[in-house]
């Protein structure tokens, strides 16, 4: 080590508050990086071990696939594991005691089906052959038929046909039945023998509503016949954006007339076959990689640049010595490389350690809200890291290399006097007369100490500038990714719909007992009748517009024909419900003026273009009226036109209402204003439904089927309003713990740069108070610095970051259509932050130099 490093290194250690506060700047830096870069990967991690869960560990499923076209398969350099499935059929469950589940569904797999699908044992042990069986555990709970291991089975399987009807139903496809009777029948029966080997869990994939219950028995690819038909589930070698094109051209090859993908899965391994998901994925990241990396770098350099011209001194001593220009400036990135040791491996630890702990608290809270099945796990991968470390060393060797070029240029006696880090003349102090009259003379000499010495005051502006920019940004992005979420999803919210498949009204008798059951929770009961609108072409959704000005004959004298739904509610469900959108509940109940409470935002996928669309169903205002009325398609006619006020607009739903498409609108009535609105013969048109949250859904179900109601249905998605919770939650736990992260760091930043800031300003402070300021003149100078920082990076920030989510925004158009909106709660909490934690800020680092002796802080010339 040459003399000048070893100076450099004495020169650290005698101003160790210095050093201290920028190690610490470079610490923070480095910890957000690693922090983001573990959370990102960490958070991935879980999705795609919950969705393995969920549905099954494939990328690509090639269906009806014969013993060529498997060998081909196998074959493909592209190929790492290939699982056979087949959907063998369904048999008649004899002795069954539920009507709404009549069938075995029997599932076939391989060794490796086993190992990559989500099949849990109970008891005994799987298939090893095709002449054996694991039972669902369900077929006894629910079906209440016994089973025992060793049992020898004779079953008829076939195909479910509906009654005129040319292609077979799966699993998917509930019961189909009129009146309690079946319309559908089995075909094309076949028989086979079965030993009952083992029982497993009810799988995740046979829905409440499936017919059958599932049986699973062994496929073996070699004993497979010329004619038969698998499906092949294939574990790729290196999932990426190509394999769609690759197995596309693989089915192609070998006359594959079907291919399936698991996008779920692939979306988070950053992978879409459609162009506007990718186009999505890849500008959101480029964008959010860029808001973080310019973060990191303001960190790291404001605290060199800070500090940097109590360098000056030192290094204009070391040119009186004999030092070169070179000498100098690598004596500066010596500096850096030495702070770099240091903090770039406690910054990690730092930021590894913060994310450790929040996953401690997210792991209980995400498994003690939902039905989750994995745990957050942490997850450092050599790539974090490295991301981590590269960054860090780039911003040090910039935030020093600029600073060392400038310092090397400066004359010694320039760099020991140092005249050049504040040059003044009268211009560059001038402040506004206003000013000391507004404010008085503490004011004015708060904004000539930042005049005096720019580079500081700008480095301040430009790290609250950055903090204002990050947490907007990383607001805006995650409330969007919420957003977008909700918008693809179905909107499930109840697990169980009740309602008699005749179109019967459920009475309130079995309401009540249905209500009163163990494990229900909440309840809501919704009459449905259906209306028709004219309504006037300047008020119908844009994507109707868009289609009128294409085909004029859609209009009749100007309007368009609406589908209304209305929708009666109790009215306890009503009061509540109206509480919750800002209804008046008395306007609601009114008779002689019905009222109702009108859906006009919906959100559907457009299948055109494969965007998920939020838009306005109709376009009007609390007051107007909807003239509602029967019209007749075959003759036009129409009857009874009634008139509703629009008492409220809203983009909620109550619980169990489905969404209505467009041209279609949906409006929230009372049940004596359904009474008023409807004649006789629509009474005897309105469908009741009850919806209902259970604590045990399957329990439930499978108590409102011991009612043995007639043409009773009870109709189960807990599975899906699961699924869909369980993804809000969990990107809910990923935004505001990203937030939470952000905001941290950018407190820590606006702490750091203020504090370092006010202590090499000792000396200043302690002239003022020598020629006369007094502490409350001195706490009222700071108070007016404050309140300029706060403005000034107001007025840089909120443009910068209005942009910013301006682009971000555009990026998530690709998938979905939305009107762009300001986060205007997130801009008020953020400018009443920067006030407050600055203000904060110069308070707390003020109160440490108020006790200094003032000609020590005169005569002190290191930090």
């Amino acid at each position: 080590m040459n003399i000048v490093n070893k100076l450099t290194i004495r020169h650290l250690k005698q101003n160790k508050r210095r050093t201290l506060v920028t190690i610490i700047g470079v610490i923070i830096s480095v910890a957000m990086v690693t922090a983001v870069a573990t959370l990102g990967f960490s958070f991935l991690d879980l999705m795609i071990r919950q969705t393995i869960a969920d549905t099954g560990e494939w990328h690509v499923l090639y269906q009806d696939v014969n013993k060529e076209q498997l060998a081909a398969i196998q074959d493909d350099d592209a190929t790492n594991t290939v699982a056979i499935t087949r959907d063998l059929g369904y048999v008649p469950l004899e002795g069954g005691q539920n009507p709404n589940k009549p069938y075995l569904f029997i599932k076939e797999y391989d060794a490796q089906g086993f190992a990559q699908f989500p099949v849990e044992l109970s008891k005994g042990r799987l298939p090893q052959t095709d002449k054996e069986v694991v039972i669902s555990e369900a077929v006894t709970t629910n079906a209440k038929v016994k089973y025992e291991i060793g049992d020898r089975l004779t079953l008829r399987v076939g195909e479910r046909f509906e009654k005129g009807g040319d292609h077979p139903l799966d699993q998917t496809e509930p019961l189909r039945r009129e009146d309690s009777k079946l319309t559908e029948t089995l075909q094309h029966i076949k028989t086979r023998d079965y030993t009952v080997v083992g029982f497993i869990k009810r799988p995740v994939w046979e829905m409440a509503w499936s017919p059958g219950y599932t049986i699973i028995s062994y496929v073996d690819e070699n004993i497979m016949g010329a004619n038969d038909r698998v499906n092949a589930a294939v574990v790729l070698q290196k999932v990426n954006q190509p394999l769609f094109a690759h197995a596309e051209n693989l089915a192609k090859r070998n006359n594959i007339e079907t291919v399936q993908y698991n996008h779920d899965l692939l979306h988070y391994y950053g992978v879409s076959k459609s162009e506007a998901s990718y186009s999505m994925m890849y500008s959101l990241s480029a964008i959010l990689m860029a808001v973080i990396m310019i973060g990191s770098i303001s960190l790291i350099y404001n605290a060199f640049a800070i500090s940097v011209s109590e360098r000056s001194r030192h290094l204009g001593m070391l040119a009186s010595v004999g030092a070169t220009k070179r000498q100098k400036r690598n004596s500066v990135l010596f500096e850096g490389g030495v702070i770099g040791l240091i903090s770039i491996p406690v910054g990690i630890l730092c930021g590894l350690a913060g994310i450790g702990i929040t996953f401690w608290f997210m792991n209980s809270m995400i498994q003690g809200a939902l039905w989750t099945t994995e745990k957050l796990t942490f997850i450092v991968t050599p790539l974090s890291l490295l991301i981590a470390c590269v960054v860090s060393m780039l911003t040090i060797f910039i935030s020093t290399y600029l600073p060392a070029i400038k310092a090397s240029k400066i004359s010694a006696m320039d760099a020991i006097r140092q005249t050049t880090d504040v040059k003044l003349t009268v211009k560059a102090v001038k402040t506004s007369k206003f000013i000391r009259k507004l404010f008085g003379i503490e004011a004015e000499i708060g904004l000539k100490n930042l005049k005096r010495n720019k580079r500081r005051y700008h480095a301040i502006v430009f790290s609250l500038v950055i903090s204002i920019v990050l947490f907007l940004t990383v607001s805006f992005f995650t409330a969007g990714l919420k957003k977008n979420l909700e918008l693809s999803q179905e909107g499930v919210n109840y697990d169980i719909e009740v309602s008699y498949d005749n179109g019967k009204r459920v009475d309130d008798r079995l309401i009540q007992s249905i209500a009163s059951l163990d494990g229900v929770t909440e309840y809501n009961v919704i009459h449905e009748l259906h209306k028709n609108a004219w309504v006037d072409e300047a008020f119908i959704a844009d994507d109707l517009q868009e289609k009128v000005k294409e085909d004029q004959s859609l209009l009749q004298d100007g309007k368009y024909p609406y589908n209304i739904m209305i929708h009666a509610l109790n009215d306890s469900s009503l009061q509540a419900y109206a509480k919750v959108v800002g209804a008046d509940y008395e306007q609601l109940t009114d008779l002689d003026h019905p009222a109702a409470i009108v859906m006009d935002t919906i959100h559907y996928k457009d299948m055109r273009t494969g965007k998920y669309v939020q838009t306005k169903a109709i376009y009007t205002n609390v007051g107007q009226s909807i003239k509602l009325t029967n019209i007749y398609k075959k003759t036009g006619e129409e009857t009874k036109v009634n008139k509703v006020a629009v008492a409220a607009l809203t983009d909620q739903a109550p619980m169990g209402m489905n969404p209505t498409g467009v041209g279609g609108l949906n409006i929230i009535v009372s049940e004596r204003v359904m009474n008023r609105l409807a004649d006789d013969e629509d009474m005897a048109n309105v469908q009741t439904y009850l919806h209902l949250k259970s604590t045990e859904p399957m329990k439930t179900q499978q108590e409102i089927e011991e009612l043995q109601e007639t043409n009773l249905q009870a109709y189960n998605l807990y599975q899906s309003r699961k699924r869909e919770e369980q993804k809000i939650l969990l990107m809910s736990v990923f935004s505001y713990g990203f937030i939470v992260l952000i905001s941290a760091i950018s407190i820590a930043n606006i702490f750091n740069t203020i504090s370092t800031s006010i202590s090499l300003r000792k000396r200043e402070f302690a002239m003022l108070k020598s020629i006369g300021m007094t502490p409350r003149g001195f706490a009222k100078m700071m108070n007016y610095e404050s309140i300029f920082y706060g403005v000034n990076s107001l007025l840089f920030g909120l443009p910068i970051s209005f942009v910013t989510m301006y682009l971000i925004y555009r990026a998530l158009a690709y998938k979905f259509s939305y009107e762009f909106a300001l986060p205007w709660l997130s801009i008020l909490s953020v400018i009443a932050a920067v006030f407050v934690i600055v203000g904060s800020a110069i308070v707390y680092s003020s109160a440490k130099v108020k006790k200094d002796n003032i000609i020590d802080a005169l005569k002190q010339e290191n930090v």
